[in-house]
């Protein structure tokens, strides 16, 4: 039974490296066709060519695949007919093409015998033998040419023995000792990246320590330095022996602690160099062992770009630079789709036919450029192209009739801001749904992945000259910087990337329009928020000032009310238990340097958060919940008008008395300010789009919880019948607007909710 058992653990082994052979000797396969379809002339790589699948079929041989022993040798009989000069290769490209996907279908048939495959394929496999029986043909005469009584063949069938060795061959060199490589679990090897980065974390606890520490022995000097001038006082002056052998004791003592406490300072400091230095070395070795070269992820993109053209009508071909630059595994599976899509968007929108690129004096073949680097600690991935470049004029028409701006607001915006409306979902530019495009699904992707992982795309083109996408995403996501704040008494991180800018706001700096509040950054609104509220946790405490995280992008920024900073950290992200499903609001979890818990924020989803509750108005204003802010004890005043005049008017008149000032555009607007926050009066005009004020009095009288809310109509209508009008559908007061010049205004406000304190 154990020997049953070694031999089909033997097998399975075999079978592995099979299939790694078949993925390594494909892609040399693949590059080196294309370079022969790029260059004839390049007849060198036709050893490599041969060497690959002669290896292939050795390997077949092992572990009993007829089917891939024969397509092998078709190609290998196919490669050496073409290095005698006696088969045109160009010719056979496609063809060839076509059993290398042979063989990778044959890699990746996990969970059928080789043979099984043979059978469902059958009619594909001769398809393509026979597309290759003149190239063996050419092989068989050459051969035959070539031989000579009493000499071998130029090409002998390998024995098991030369078959193993052909499987246990690479195309590097023979490695050393050192180099030697070990099967590690992807999980063992993240559970080892997250003790590293915990290990690396901890490192940076110990700085604060010895600060700490420092200010003791400060506090030591300054001890010393009063029982030294305690002691000359005493001196001058008649006391007894006792005393002054207590004080010198006393100093002694204090100069021994000094000393202990300076001693352990710089051991302490000595061991905080050598612990930041051993963890930060073990992270990044731990982290080395995650990155694989860029090759690992791009080996199909050329033969992408070939095919894909080819299908259009097009000649394009891919250059790649920077392909052996390192990139976490993690990131690599992501990068993956969003390189695909815009390597199909550049050759479906980008790249002319050769025709139109003869015209504009361009090569008939288009080029695609694919470049990665590290850069300022970030991984940048370039996808460019000598295309046609972005007609801006065609964007922009495309905006105005999908409705998502007017043509003359088209007109006024800048090339970046038309550019990026090709991110948004369903966008496209395509009247025609085809295969590789028109159904709107692809650039949204690319901002979704990037956005995801906390990194940023931005786009560029000149016409007739090309366009150029950028990514830029972080090298890793195993450790995070972030910002942790206290929201309702506990630490939550937020990603540094996600976050614009941090800062201060005076409470009486917040406005509100049409029951939302918000602040001003940059001449730009940025509408605010409570943490707390968002998180469904506790009451927020603040004092005069609210400390807030700007989030967003340039579609939307918002502006998070927290409790406090707490500071930046960098922290070693932990996923949660998948059991819990998708948290809320919350993208992971972490440690503090000192080992307590915290979670990190997904901030994509707090901003959709945000927007959705914005939306349905279910967000109560900063400082409304008990327990909240200490705010000033200031009356609150909605004024409804459809006049920009008149609004600003009434709201600077009333804000120089005290009061605290929203405006809401018409009646409709009005009523929903007025459901979603919490007023002491209300200042309406009659005559408004939408809904008028009558309507708007009618509603506030009708709604249970409002139907007390005094309510003041101001109108240029001064005729009796249009006052008696107003007043029967219940307003409070009516007041005429060419009575702001007397103060009767003010005045009236007072008599219905009192002036301000």
């Amino acid at each position: 039974m154990s020997e049953r058992n070694s031999r089909e653990l033997g097998d399975a082994s075999m079978t592995d490296l099979f299939r790694q052979e078949i993925h390594t000797q494909g892609a040399v396969l693949t590059d080196g066709l294309l370079l022969l379809e790029r260059d004839s002339s390049a007849l060198e790589s036709l050893s490599d060519l041969m060497r690959a699948a002669h290896s292939l079929k050795g390997a077949a041989r092992i572990v009993g695949c007829q089917t891939a022993v024969r397509i092998s040798h078709a190609m290998e009989d196919c490669f050496v007919a073409a290095q005698k000069k006696n088969l045109e290769i160009e010719a056979y490209i496609d063809k060839l093409l076509v059993g290398v996907d042979l063989l990778t279908q044959i890699g990746r048939a996990a969970g059928l015998s080789f043979d099984s495959w043979g059978n469902e394929h059958a009619q594909e496999i001769e398809a393509f033998l026979v597309s290759l029986q003149q190239a063996s043909e050419a092989h068989e005469s050459s051969e035959s040419r070539d031989f000579s009584p009493g000499q071998p063949t130029a090409r002998s069938a390998p024995t098991s023995t030369d078959a193993a060795r052909n499987l246990k061959r690479e195309p590097s060199p023979p490695t050393s000792s050192q180099d030697r490589s070990l099967r590690v679990a992807a999980d063992n090897l993240n559970s080892l990246l997250a003790l590293a980065g915990e290990s690396l974390v901890a490192s940076r606890w110990l700085a604060s320590f010895v600060s700490g520490t420092t200010r003791v022995k400060r506090l030591n000097d300054d001890l010393d330095r009063a029982a030294h001038h305690l002691r000359e006082l005493v001196s001058d002056k008649t006391v007894d022996d006792q005393t002054l052998r207590v004080l010198d004791e006393l100093r002694r003592k204090i100069s021994e602690d000094r000393l202990a406490v300076s001693e352990c300072l710089a051991e302490l400091d000595r061991f905080d160099r050598r612990f930041a230095s051993l963890s930060t070395r073990l992270y990044q070795e731990v982290v080395d062992c995650r990155m694989r070269p860029l090759s690992d992820c791009i080996q199909g993109f050329p033969r992408l770009v070939r095919d894909l053209a080819k299908s259009l009508g097009k000649q394009a071909t891919l250059e790649v630079l920077g392909d052996a630059t390192a990139v976490d595994r993690d990131i690599l599976e992501l990068v993956k789709a969003p390189i695909d899509h815009l390597l199909r968007n550049a050759i479906d929108h980008g790249i002319e036919s050769p025709g139109e690129r003869r015209r504009a004096g361009k090569p008939e073949g288009g080029t695609l450029r694919l470049e990665a680097a590290h850069r300022a600690g970030r991984l940048v991935i370039a996808v460019s192209d000598d295309g046609c470049g972005i007609d801006l004029d065609q964007v922009r028409g495309a905006i105005v009739a999908k409705n998502l701006t007017t043509s003359e607001l088209a007109k006024t915006m800048g090339d970046g801001e038309v550019l990026e409306f090709l991110f948004l979902p369903g966008f496209t530019l395509r009247d025609v749904v085809s295969e590789t495009s028109g159904r709107g699904v692809g650039l949204d992707v690319v901002q979704t992945m990037v956005k995801k992982v906390g990194g940023s795309v931005s786009v560029s083109s000149q016409r007739a000259r090309g366009t150029r996408f950028q990514l830029e995403l972080p090298l890793t996501l195993s450790v995070i910087r972030t910002l942790v704040v206290e929201i309702s008494g506990e630490p939550y991180a937020i990603a540094l990337s996600r976050i614009e800018t941090t800062l201060k706001i005076p409470f009486d700096h917040i406005q509100s329009i049409e029951g939302r509040q918000h602040f001003s950054l940059a001449d730009q609104q940025i509408g605010i928020v409570g943490a707390s509220e968002l998180l469904e946790l506790g009451p927020e405490s603040h004092g005069k000032e609210l400390p807030v995280v700007v989030l967003g992008d340039k579609s939307g920024r918002y502006g998070l009310v927290v409790d406090r900073f707490i500071g930046e950290r960098e922290l070693v992200v932990r996923s949660l238990d998948p059991r819990l499903g998708k948290v809320k609001n919350v993208a992971a979890a972490a440690l503090m340097p000192d080992g307590s818990p915290l979670l990190i924020v997904d901030a994509e989803d707090l901003i959709h958060e945000i927007e959705r509750s914005l939306s349905a108005h279910r967000l109560a204003l900063i400082g409304e919940k008990s327990g909240g802010l200490t705010r000033q004890k200031r009356k609150r005043v909605l004024v409804v008008d459809d006049s920009l005049t008149v609004r600003e008017l009434e709201r600077k008149l009333l804000d120089a008395e005290g009061y605290t000032v929203d405006v809401a555009i018409d009646g409709m607007a009005g009523w929903n300010a007025v459901r979603a926050g919490h007023y002491d009066l209300v200042l309406t005009d009659v005559d408004m789009p939408r809904m008028d004020g009558i309507e708007l009095v009618s509603l506030i009288r009708k709604d249970n919880r409002l139907s007390s809310l005094p309510v003041m109509i101001v109108s240029y209508k001064d005729r009796p019948e249009d006052r008696q009008r107003g007043l029967d559908a219940g307003a409070d007061y009516y007041l005429t607007k060419g009575s702001f010049h007397d103060q009767t205004l003010v005045q009236a406000v007072a008599d219905l909710i009192g002036a301000t304190e």
